[in-house]
């Protein structure tokens, strides 16, 4: 069975954008970089909220058409373009970017129909709106997080006062050179 997990990059105090939802905060470097690349290997399923699906789908498609485009993005927009996609939204009238299946009710039955298909896990890509929802619904498995050493006071949580409680098992954790921690939980 499938799982559902969330990639996010948070800041030391839990923070997964700046006041504006840009994530300039982030240690990225090479290491970090081979990191994400890694968990790419894992997806079968990138999963949105409306705000990060409309950044990729307007994004992405154009890196295929950029001559100027490195083979790292080049090789990341044609896996994004081809790889089935899962966007969640109760007010986006279509997903019309290249393999989308657009859920707008009925989470939980849909969440679950999704686990039991074979295949990669479902992995959400930041989108803290979604996240905090899907959390709240008891339906993340795994957490995949990337805790950056920087405080940033505010900005776009993660976790908020309507989260609910979960204790989760530490898999595995791995500290980067730049100071970035790497965390795996389970929340089995």
């Amino acid at each position: 069975m499938r799982k559902l997990v969330l990639f996010a990059h948070i800041s030391l105090d839990g923070f997964a954008g700046d006041i504006n939802g840009d994530l300039g905060f982030l240690s990225y470097n090479e290491e970090l970089q081979q990191f994400a690349q890694d968990l790419v290997k894992t997806v079968g399923a990138p999963v949105y909220g409306k705000n990060t699906y409309r950044l990729m789908a307007s994004y992405w498609p154009t890196v295929l058409d950029d001559p100027n485009a490195d083979k790292h993005s080049l090789d990341h927009a044609r896996w994004v373009q081809q790889i089935p996609k899962v966007v969640f939204s109760t007010t986006l009238p279509s997903a019309d970017w290249n393999n989308t299946t657009l859920i707008n009710g009925n989470v939980v039955e849909k969440v679950n129909k999704l686990k039991q298909q074979p295949g990669k896990d479902l992995v959400i890509f930041g989108s803290p709106g979604l996240a905090k929802s899907l959390m709240n619904l008891g339906l993340i498995d795994d957490y995949k997080l990337t805790l950056h050493p920087v405080i940033l006071g505010e900005g776009i949580s993660l976790f908020d006062s309507n989260t609910q409680m979960r204790t989760l098992k530490l898999l595995e954790s791995k500290t980067l050179g730049s100071g970035v921690v790497t965390l795996h939980y389970t929340a089995r």
